[in-house]
């Protein structure tokens, strides 16, 4: 799962970005407003984790700027104003969550997978498709019942696609959805790990549209 932190605190930036890695998200991190709407504008990231306080433009009029340009992102706001007054006006211009800090690694990691679900319409906590289980927390995938060994790029695009599910994603919005900055991408390489997802998880699984790119249909729905 690909997120945006924009945080300007070197030192607490760097302790999330690494934190989050752990808990399995990819994470870009920036450190002033301009470089977080900029980056916002230009990737489909899964969540945003926004500073309030940052440099050259704050964290509110990111927020606003983002909504206005249609962006639907969900946005969990971390700041060091606790007043209720703040809470209010973030939520008000378009924060999805509000934590203060300092905060728990495994909350924030809960509230973002929460976040995330949610905006795709995926109330339970896992994810299913035909006889797959997908566990994002635990990054676990079970097929009828046994674990399935996965690479972390594999669960990373397994989810994307199962928290899409109905929707073709082409090898291009696959690639913007499982790399991150500074990480090459090999012409095929989406090709060779939806062919490892298939065996390991079943051919039927995902399917090819052809010409446009990949799909796992909804549950419940059939070919």
């Amino acid at each position: 799962m690909r997120i945006l932190l924009a945080e300007d605190d070197p030192l607490l930036g760097d302790g999330l970005r690494a934190g989050l890695r752990q808990l399995g998200f990819l994470v870009d991190w920036v450190r002033d407003g301009v470089a977080a709407e900029r980056e916002l504008r230009a990737h489909p990231y899964a969540a945003a984790v926004l500073d309030l306080g940052l440099p050259l433009k704050d964290g509110i009029t990111v927020l606003q700027e983002i909504r206005r340009a249609g962006l639907s992102l969900p946005v969990l706001v971390l700041t060091a104003r606790d007043g209720v007054p703040d809470r209010i006006r973030g939520l008000d211009v378009g924060a999805d969550d509000y934590v203060v800090k300092p905060v728990d690694l495994h909350e924030l990691g809960a509230r973002l997978r929460a976040l995330v679900r949610r905006s795709h319409g995926q109330p339970q906590e896992c994810l299913r498709a035909r006889d797959v289980v997908l566990d994002p927390a635990a990054r676990s995938v079970l097929r009828a019942g046994e674990p399935v060994a996965l690479s972390a790029r594999e669960f990373d695009l397994l989810h994307t696609l199962m928290l899409n599910a109905g929707r073709v994603l082409s090898r291009e919005q696959l690639e913007q959805h499982v790399y991150g900055w500074g990480q090459e991408v090999e012409s095929n390489a989406i090709e060779v790990h939806i062919h490892h997802l298939r065996r390991k998880a079943g051919n039927a699984l995902i399917q090819t549209v052809r010409g446009v790119g990949y799909m796992v249909q909804r549950e419940g729905e059939t070919a």
